[in-house]
């Protein structure tokens, strides 16, 4: 079982966006997926009602686990995949009860200078805590509502050069994820024609999220882009070519890997995703 945590102290900087869809790409492998809600706002628990009103038996993979941050359980029976939506504000042992048990961090950044310096606060203490530091939970940022090639790309590509931080996929604003959320779905859920573009942005993070979300054995796995009842389904957006962030002229490129274990930015890492633990969140 892999334990993936969305994570940034600013609120409203898409972290509930993120889960939703990080947990529906994990159910469309074949996974039986959990999401640990521990935002008081609970917009994943809303997101999973309206869900199970669109799919009817396929919201099945993905439950939701009702857990307190500050004494974490076992999961439900039966499930290969946790993904966790956190509060804004996060810090302490609150923020390391949750790393403790993370193999992988997501960090959503907006483009100003307010959600980049609280960003930069929030790296800053999850590079304190021994598994980050250790390399044994990884770290990847997640540019949020940002257009690749403007003002705000530039700084925060420049953000992320001065933080050692490899900015794994940009994601520009669009209103198809509004539409989404509302119904309950994530862009992976609709038909790949309508939102081929802005599935195409989310190829790195996929990428580095592949080793952790393994398709469950057994288990039929559907493709990103085909329709809510499993109908025309399309070929992997996946697979397909990514535009990426580029630096402006005269800049130098950002670094070539991540900060903890310098894994390129559209290779997926060659190692194997870490045990699973035992105690509280242990497969």
């Amino acid at each position: 079982m892999s334990v993936i945590a969305v994570v940034n102290r600013k609120g409203g900087s898409g972290k509930s966006t993120l889960a939703t869809h990080i947990a529906a790409y994990c159910a469309l492998r074949g996974a039986a997926v959990a999401i640990a809600d521990i935002d008081r706002q609970q917009s994943t628990r809303a997101w999973l009602r309206q869900r199970k009103a669109q799919l009817a038996g396929e919201t099945m993979r993905i439950t939701a686990w009702n857990v307190d941050p500050r004494s974490f359980v076992r999961p439900p029976v039966g499930i290969d995949h946790v993904v966790i939506d956190t509060p804004g504000g996060l810090t302490g042992l609150d923020l390391a009860r949750v790393v403790m048990y993370a193999d992988a961090l997501v960090v959503p950044i907006g483009s100003s200078i307010f959600d980049r310096e609280s960003a930069a606060a929030c790296l800053a203490e999850l590079r304190t805590l021994p598994r980050v530091t250790s390399g044994r939970c990884r770290i990847g940022a997640i540019g949020m509502r940002v257009e690749a090639h403007s003002d705000s790309a530039q700084a925060l590509l420049g953000w992320s050069q001065q933080q050692k931080l490899q900015i794994l996929a940009v994601l520009p604003q669009s209103s198809a994820y509004v539409r989404c959320i509302d119904k309950g779905l994530t862009l992976f859920d609709l038909p790949l024609e309508e939102i081929e573009a802005e599935l195409a942005h989310w190829k790195p993070l996929l990428q580095w999220l592949r080793p952790l979300v393994r398709p469950a054995a057994n288990a039929s796995e559907a493709t990103p882009g085909s329709t809510p009842a499993g109908k025309g389904a399309e070929a992997p957006v996946v697979d397909q070519p990514m535009p990426t962030l580029s630096p402006a002229p005269g800049r130098p490129p950002a670094p070539a890997g991540s900060v903890d274990r310098g894994e390129p930015t559209h290779v997926a890492p060659k190692e194997k995703p870490a045990p699973a633990k035992g105690g509280l969140l242990g497969g």
